[in-house]
């Protein structure tokens, strides 16, 4: 089984006519995700290949019923895609804009409250179900079905971690980029609990970087209410207090969200925690008594 989407996810691409959602719409079809739809503001009536495209997310929603919905729309246009795309009554919002201002995001959170719709991102990659859907820009090609859920806020690492255990025959059971910025949707508190819930995820690897609290919240939840084995790997130990590292959420300060903080957090909760990414195939292949 996958979390969050299946083959039967029916999707609609928010930008779909610039560079990048075009492209991406086209790998995503080719993929086998089921794009319906596009939204462009004053591009109604026209199609992108054999996609019809709407002016409005609601439009394309009542026409082909589309329940998810991927955000390739500038920074300053972002939030208000993403809030049109909840009102219209999507249920998963893939937003892979990066560059939105923390304020911005603020607004979106406050007026998420008692909706029901996931958010992924934003700057984030995306998500995966081998062999049945993907919803942002991962490279399809080394991702094999399987049984071990992923979730990162890091894109390249992601990869990184896939290619490995695809080579090593490992599959996955979904892969999510929950995203790099301070203020994002769902968290891996969030993904734990749906991989937990999952009877066909065994284990899950978890991709950190310093900042925040999203690992030690995760480190807590496994703690108290896991029973599958998670790997973790934390990015940035080399990385000085106070300076901004790539990742806009990849802020520390004294005492909170260094990754040796993290680390020691994870490992007290019972979780492997890897030091060198390189070796993370081999440690989920020992966990699953892979041989």
């Amino acid at each position: 089984m996958s979390i969050i989407l299946d083959e039967n996810t029916r999707v609609v691409i928010q930008g779909i006519t610039g560079s990048e959602g075009a492209f991406h719409t086209r790998q995503m079809a080719e993929y086998g995700t089921r794009v319906v739809a596009g939204v462009t503001p004053g591009r109604g009536g026209q199609r992108l290949d054999n996609i019809p495209i709407f002016n409005t997310v609601k439009d394309a929603v009542k026409n082909t019923g589309a329940k998810a919905s991927a955000i390739f729309v500038p920074p300053p246009f972002a939030t208000d895609a993403i809030m049109e795309a909840i009102e219209a009554g999507i249920e998963i919002v893939v937003c892979l804009t990066e560059g939105i201002p923390t304020l911005d995001m603020i607004a979106v959170k406050q007026y998420m409250k008692g909706k029901h719709t996931k958010l992924i991102g934003p700057n984030t990659p995306g998500i995966i179900s081998p062999g049945k859907c993907k919803i942002g820009v991962m490279a399809g090609y080394i991702h094999k079905e399987g049984r071990v859920g992923i979730t990162s806020r890091s894109g390249t690492l992601t990869y990184e971690v896939v290619d490995q255990l695809t080579r090593r025959g490992i599959g996955q059971s979904t892969c999510v980029g929950i995203g790099g910025d301070p203020i994002i949707g769902l968290t891996f508190l969030d993904i734990l609990q749906l991989f937990e819930k999952d009877n066909e995820t065994d284990a899950v690897v978890i991709i950190g970087e310093i900042g925040g609290r999203a690992e030690e919240e995760a480190a807590e939840y496994f703690q108290k209410h896991m029973t599958k084995p998670v790997v973790a790997f934390i990015a940035g130990i080399t990385a000085p207090p106070g300076r901004r590292m790539g990742h806009a959420g990849a802020i520390i300060s004294s005492g909170t969200g260094d990754a040796r903080t993290k680390i020691k957090t994870l490992e007290e909760a019972g979780i492997v925690v890897v030091k060198n990414p390189a070796e993370i195939a081999n440690t989920v292949a020992s966990v699953l008594h892979i041989h």
